[in-house]
């Protein structure tokens, strides 16, 4: 006698996904980038499973974040080895409804599919003045019409306005006197290299890239960027960092640099001084304790 398994429908296997998903996760998390994206179903033939996010940064998160356990899963549900693919699109259709079997009735419109699977490029289109009159409401529909022009057409989705780095006003007024604007520049560069969840808790502040790369992300010079590096201001608060060497056949040459960044703004020498507020301890970590200033060119 054979034993028949029955494979689940994209919707069953994406809902088991969440499952396993919600249970390890934090709450915060799940329901920011999780909860959101939409399954549009598994192609058996390439073996992959396609669903689709509201924006490049949800894809984004996801793919750096999730893809290895998506796959997983999704690989024991089918038996067989599963890649998961994100797609971006902001213009879902959701039901409320659900289906028989009690799993929720999520579904897309043909153009938005389309759009997934890259068969066309149709912008969203803007909400005409009917539409935007009868969206108006007291339980904030406006707002909701006004994030939908925000993020929902090719201007924005050229700015992605809801890819931003948070940045106290702190750090400009009173920092900038200390460490200059070109300092700025460089805090920023860095900063954009990694990443921080005030929120949450989460942060990766240490990078490997090189001189040319920061630089490019500090809009700076190189000179001017290792001139930054090497401020005492800058190696004590914000940035330190180590450089990579290689050996080669015209000798020993810089391969990079590692650093740590701060990313959270400390006070400054005088705001310390007139609050008696002292920071005990060093911000980096141990390996970072010996810099080296000095580059092969």
């Amino acid at each position: 006698m054979v034993a028949v398994v029955n494979t689940p429908d994209h919707l069953q296997a994406w809902e088991m996904v969440l499952g396993q998903l919600r249970a390890q996760m934090s709450r915060a998390d799940f329901d920011t980038w999780v909860k959101s994206l939409v399954p549009l179903g598994f192609n058996g033939s390439d073996q992959v499973f396609h669903v689709a996010a509201a924006n490049e940064y949800a894809r984004d998160w996801v793919k750096n974040r999730l893809d290895a356990s998506v796959c997983q899963y999704l690989t024991g549900l089918y038996n067989r080895p599963v890649n998961l693919d994100v797609s971006v699109s902001n213009r879902f259709y959701q039901p409320q409804n659900e289906s028989q079997n009690g799993i929720p009735n999520r579904m897309v419109t043909p153009a938005v599919y389309d759009e997934f699977t890259n068969q066309s490029k149709k912008p969203a289109s803007r909400p005409t003045k009917e539409e935007t009159s009868e969206n108006e409401g007291p339980n904030g529909s406006k707002r909701k019409v006004m994030l939908a022009r925000a993020y929902g057409s090719e201007r924005a989705r050229i700015i992605q306005p809801e890819r931003g780095m948070f940045e106290t006003n702190y750090l400009w007024k009173e920092w900038v006197p200390y460490i200059g604007l070109s300092g700025h520049a460089v805090v920023r560069g860095a900063r954009g290299l990694c990443y921080w969840n005030p929120i949450t808790g989460e942060l990766r502040n240490k990078i490997e890239t090189d001189m040319a790369a920061l630089a490019a992300e500090a809009h700076v010079s190189v000179r001017t960027l290792k001139t930054v590096l090497k401020d005492e201001m800058i190696r004590r608060y914000f940035i330190r960092y180590t450089v990579r060497r290689i050996m080669t056949t015209n000798g020993i040459r810089t391969a990079g640099i590692y650093m740590q960044v701060r990313m959270d703004d400390p006070l400054t020498p005088r705001d310390q001084e007139a609050i008696s507020f002292f920071e005990e301890g060093e911000w980096y970590d141990a390996e970072f304790e010996d810099e080296t200033e000095e580059w092969n060119d």
